[in-house]
Formats: structure tokens, sequence, C-alpha cells
């Protein structure tokens, strides 16, 4: 436990990091990779040059200052943080680095300002924070390398199939190279896969949602190709993906990892609501649902650009015509023509909640942009749904856009 001088002292840097933290962070990893580069390839580059890495770091950062009282007010975010990092393989050895270039920096960006009293502080809270995180990953690699399986680090696999799911969609099928087995995961958790980015020169790394119910031979990632904007470049990785990964192609995945995911073990209704590629851990979900043959009824909420880019939208229609407690709706911000989906309603517009979408006693799992999935929820609860009923995941740092 920090004794009270040194709480009072980091609590005390709450305000300067919520106004300056930006630059902090933006300090703190450009001297990192600096000395490290070997870190690189563990960190997200498109972030790093997006700026919506430093922004989410400094907002972290800010928020355990803010709470260094009592950090267990933190733990939802400190599991979410800890799966990451354990899908990424950061591990126990990267800690003392982290906290050696975080402190500098903090000496370097605020000067004066930061006395050997303050660093002293920082550095033992900052030894908290570690040991936090250092245990929770210890239990998630335990967890994936033991169950039968299961494996820790990276694991060559071939990829089997590529299909193309819709006009920005497509999936790969991924089996083990070694002719081994995979674990059992939880509908809507995720795995990193690592490829050679040419244009820097380095591996990268990024995760995506298990789009398959667990129990087959293989895994499935369905990735969106994310095409340059004014505002952010192409996808580093989904573009190799797309454009050179093909059936036959070998590529290091990590163990399925994540606190997202659907309770199979309940017996309440669910409503699955997505947006673009968000759709899809709600697929893994739904088959999980269907395949287990749970009489739970079901609504698939799903809202997309246009019927060119909405993906698994036969799948869709095929379960909504045979299982009879499913119910499908599909929203298209742009659409000429409807799809001609008979068991699946459609409509133009953005996804609009009303009273027949709140079933008593449901839970509902959102995945999609973050303004999408806060517009949703406020909607939910305006509707009356418990707090506790809701569970989110948004894609992206920061956000993105509709898939």
């Amino acid at each position: 436990m920090l004794d009270q001088a040194t709480r009072q002292l980091v609590k005390a840097t709450a305000p300067v990091l919520k106004t300056h933290g930006v630059a902090l962070t933006r300090h703190f990893y450009a001297r990192m990779f600096q000395h490290n580069p070997e870190l690189k390839q563990i960190f997200n580059q498109g972030h790093q040059q997006a700026g919506s890495q430093q922004q989410a770091l400094a907002m972290a950062v800010a928020a355990y200052a803010e709470h260094i009282d009592n950090p267990s007010v933190l733990a939802p975010v400190l599991t979410l943080v800890a799966n990451k990092h354990a899908s990424l393989g950061i591990r126990a050895e990267h800690y003392p680095v982290v906290g050696r270039h975080l402190l500098a920096s903090i000496s370097e960006v605020l000067g004066e300002a930061a006395d050997e009293a303050l660093l002293a502080a920082w550095g033992a809270a900052y030894g908290q924070l570690a040991d936090l995180l250092i245990a929770e990953e210890a239990a998630l690699y335990q967890q994936a390398a033991t169950q039968a399986g299961g494996w820790s680090g990276w694991r060559a696999c071939r990829v089997v199939r590529k299909v193309a799911e819709s006009s920005e969609i497509t999936s790969f099928y991924l089996q083990p190279a070694d002719g081994g087995s995979l674990p059992v995961w939880l509908p809507g958790q995720y795995v990193t896969v690592r490829v050679a980015v040419p244009q820097l020169g380095i591996m990268q790394p990024r995760q995506y949602s298990l789009s398959c119910a667990p129990g087959g031979s293989s895994l499935r990632i369905s990735v969106k190709r994310e095409a340059a904007t004014a505002d952010s470049p192409a996808g580093m990785v989904s573009n190799v993906l797309h454009d050179t990964v093909e059936e036959g192609a070998l590529i290091d995945v990590a163990p399925p990892m994540g606190d997202f995911w659907l309770d199979t073990a309940a017996d309440t209704p669910v409503v699955l609501i997505s947006a673009g590629v968000g759709i899809t851990p709600m697929i893994a979900m739904l088959d999980t649902l269907l395949q287990a043959g749970q009489p739970r009824p079901v609504q698939f909420l799903h809202a997309c650009r246009s019927p060119s880019v909405q993906a698994f939208g036969t799948h869709l229609a095929n379960l909504a015509a045979e299982y009879p407690q499913l119910q499908v709706t599909v929203w298209y911000e742009q659409a000429d023509r409807l799809p001609a989906h008979g068991a699946v309603a459609s409509q133009v517009g953005r996804m609009q909640l009303g009273a027949a979408n709140v079933l008593p006693d449901a839970h509902y799992y959102l995945c999609g942009p973050l303004a999408f999935m806060q517009a949703q929820q406020a909607s939910l609860l305006a509707l009356g749904v418990p707090a506790a009923n809701l569970h989110a995941e948004a894609f992206g740092t920061g956000g993105n856009g509709l898939g």
C-alpha cells in the first residue's frame, strides 16, 4: 500500500495530467521507441501515428492519479488492459522498461515542477500499478497455456480458407500448423494476429474478434479492410491481410483473450446490438446460442452503411428462417433497394431502439464504434433497461466509423 504522502502527491497531479497528459504521453512513446525500438513490434504503430494511443494512455494515467486512494475502482479497466497485454505478449520484464521511460518523461516534460519527491511518488505508484497488472496477466497466461489445446505466446496457424463476406470484410479460417487442437474460447473474445508490414519493416499485431462459435476445428476472424480517409491512413495490417495473405499462408496467432463475452449459463433473453464490423463477436454469440439449442428469445439488431458492406447477411437470414426464437433487424444508412431477405426486417436510416426491443430481464450486448454504442446505451437506459444488464465493447482506440 502507498503511504498517504505518496498518494497525495500523485493525486495532486491529476488536474495537470488532464490538461497536459497528451504532451506527456507523446513524449513518453517517442522516448521509449528511440531507446527501445524493439518495442515497436508490440505497440500498434497505426494508433501511434493517429495519436489515439497517446490520448488513451493520457486518460488512463489521469484516471489512475485521480483514484490513487482506491485503485479498486478501476478494476474493470485493469481487467480489460490485462487481457489486451496478455494477447500482445507483454510480460513482467517489460514493466521496468516502461516505468523508466515514464518517469524520465515526467521529469523532462514537467521540468522543475517534477522534483525528487514527485518522481519518487510516481515511481511508487507505477510500481503498485505494475504489480496489479503483472499478477492479473500471469493468471491469464497460466490459464491460456494449461487448458486443453491452449498455448502461450505466438503459435503458427495456417489460413485454410479465405472468404469475402462483403465488399469490405473478409473471413480467414485459421488452423494450428502443428496439427494440434484448439482451446474452447468464450463467444465474444478475440485473438491477436501478427504479420510483417512492409512499409514499417517490422511485425505488427492486431486484435480481431473471433466470429464463430467455439468448438470447431478452426479459428475464424473477419477483418474489415480499413481504407485511407481524410482523417486517418489506410489500415496497415488489414490491408496486408486482404491483399497478400492467401490460403496456405502461415501467420502468428496469440491465444483467445478478452473480458467481453456472452453469459451462456443464463436463461434470460438476449439482445445483440452491433454496427459495422462490430457484427463479428455478435455472430459468434448468436451461433453459440442457437447451436446449443437454447430456447432463449434473441433479438439481433445491426446497423451498417449499406447492403454492400454488410457481412453475414445470408447467414442471418437463414438463421432467422430456421429459428423461431430469433428476430433480426438491420438498419442501412444508405440503400437504394433493401435486400430481399424475408426473415429479416430491413430499414433505412440510423438505428432507433424502441419499446419493442426491450425484453423483460434481457441482457444486452453491444459492439461497434464508441459514439454508436454511447447512443444505444443512452436509449436503452432511457427505456428502463438496468445498467447492470448492458455489456459493451468498443472497436478501435477512440472508436471508428461504421463498417
